[in-house]
């Protein structure tokens, strides 16, 4: 079923569409933990002269700051949100964003760098990363009892110099500049107590074709030139070396398309080059995340683990709504679904190395508008493509949670316990993500006013609703 699907994902790149194809199959849920010891080059000294200068300015009140205890993995469950559509947008995230531009074929960070003038683009981005995500929100996370932040930078935005690379700096067409904005979040992250996962969520030539690598495409060429790959290297050598003592976890590179054969075939020797590269650049301490390329982690048996390898851990992503057959099942198949998963990651985990789920959602749905691209409707109400199934109307199932039943919301509880269960039997979970303009369905901070969400994590209504399955 999984190669069937992956197939599908395939095709539906091939059409244009470039929809997402994140993938959940319980029968291949089945890699011991191991001990855890055109950018200018004036552009970019701009930028890494910004950066130097914020982090000399934060050094200096380090004194106040509390200081962060280090995180037992593998013992202690994370427990975490994601900060989506901060660093790396996507419409569907904050789509009045985009409908301020005034121009529907903008549609992700390229095409905003493409069509808008650079400086009214930056503008727009600096508001942006001032105002998504602020220290308010560090402090909400940590007060509703969450451990973990995972925070997401695109390769645009890494302020490379000519000593740190031989390749290219050149970012066309891209608008760069996250990178202060990252480094006042890592210390915003420290004050409240909170660990750090940083991914590398977009990759030159796009890992993924879809809106979240920075470049919704059918051209998928992140493993098929012959620079992109070395390209990534050095931006992860330079990522370990700079702030390797401001994060827990670093992952190499976010969702890479595992359907698409040259990324298949170019993805363990990217992994195990990154591998070497981060324990160069950033000794023993810093954790180093991998995906499973939408593949499963069974594919990923006995792959960088201890003691060859040390301090790596696995990362899978659990959605149910972006194929049919997952979007047929009822609320309880929905429940169902999810718990098969628990001990096929459970054996994963015990066997080969520590295993998070690093996205996931309370959404059954994927009505939230915009989430398979900007302009492109949903399956579920069929408004994506005509000629499919369709499942019933969008009203009360995304949106505003005005608009959601007492039984819709019973059940997004119910979801939220299940999904959480599967990550508390392995290593932890981070759900994807803390805020949404306009989808309370996948809103952490929408959740926690509408009840589905516990104050406290460890709250439970439903206790063994797996055991129930």
């Amino acid at each position: 079923m999984l190669l069937v699907l992956l197939f599908f994902c395939w095709f539906l790149l091939g059409q244009g569409s470039a929809q997402q194809c994140r993938l959940v199959s319980p029968q291949n849920f089945v890699a011991s933990p191991a001990p855890v010891s055109s950018q200018t080059p004036t552009q970019t000294a701009n930028i890494a002269s910004q950066s130097s200068s914020f982090a000399t300015q934060s050094s200096s009140t380090a004194s106040s700051t509390p200081t962060l205890s280090t995180f037992d993995y593998g013992t202690d469950p994370v427990r975490g949100v994601n900060l989506g559509g901060w660093f790396v947008l996507e419409p569907w995230i904050t789509p009045t964003l985009f409908q301020n531009l005034n121009d529907s074929d903008i549609v992700d960070e390229f095409t905003m760098g493409q069509m808008m003038d650079n400086d009214t683009a930056l503008d727009v981005l600096q508001g942006h990363w001032n105002s998504w995500i602020t220290e308010d929100d560090f402090q909400a996370i940590k007060a509703a009892g969450l451990n973990h932040v995972r925070m997401q930078i695109g390769y645009w935005s890494v302020p490379l110099t000519s000593s740190d690379t031989n390749y290219t700096r050149n970012v066309d067409p891209y608008i760069p500049g996250a990178w202060p904005y990252l480094l006042k979040a890592l210390n915003w992250a420290k004050q409240y107590g909170l660990h750090v996962i940083l991914d590398l969520h977009g990759a030159p030539g796009s890992q993924n074709g879809y809106d979240n690598s920075g470049h919704r495409t059918n051209n998928v060429n992140w493993a098929s030139d012959d620079v992109s790959v070395p390209r990534t290297l050095d931006i992860i050598k330079f990522i370990a070396s700079n702030l390797g003592g401001m994060i827990d976890i670093l992952e190499l590179i976010n969702e890479p398309g595992g359907f698409v054969s040259a990324i298949n075939n170019a993805l363990p020797g990217y992994y195990k080059d990154g591998y070497q590269i981060v324990r160069d650049a950033a000794g023993n301490d810093l954790r180093i995340m991998i995906m499973d390329g939408f593949l499963g982690v069974d594919a990923w048996q006995d792959f960088l683990t201890y003691p060859s390898a040390q301090g790596v851990l696995m990362d899978t992503h659990e959605y149910q709504i972006f194929n049919y057959p997952q979007l047929q099942l009822s609320f309880d198949e929905h429940i169902n679904y999810s718990c098969q998963v628990l001990s096929q990651l459970s054996s994963y985990a015990k066997s080969n190395i520590y295993t998070i789920i690093g996205e996931w959602t309370t959404a059954p749905t994927d009505c939230a508008k915009w989430l398979n691209g900007r302009n492109i409707g949903a399956r579920w109400d069929g408004t994506w493509q005509s000629g499919q199934p369709t499942f019933g109307s969008c009203n009360g199932m995304s949106g505003n949670m005005s608009a959601f039943s007492s039984d819709y919301k019973t059940f997004l509880r119910k979801y939220y316990e299940a999904q959480v269960a599967i990550g508390e039997a392995i290593q932890g979970w981070v759900y994807w993500t803390w805020k949404v303009e306009n989808a309370d369905d996948w809103s952490y901070q929408r959740g926690l006013e509408g009840g589905w969400i516990p104050q406290d994590p460890t709250d439970r209504i439903y206790p063994n609703i797996c055991s129930n399955s």
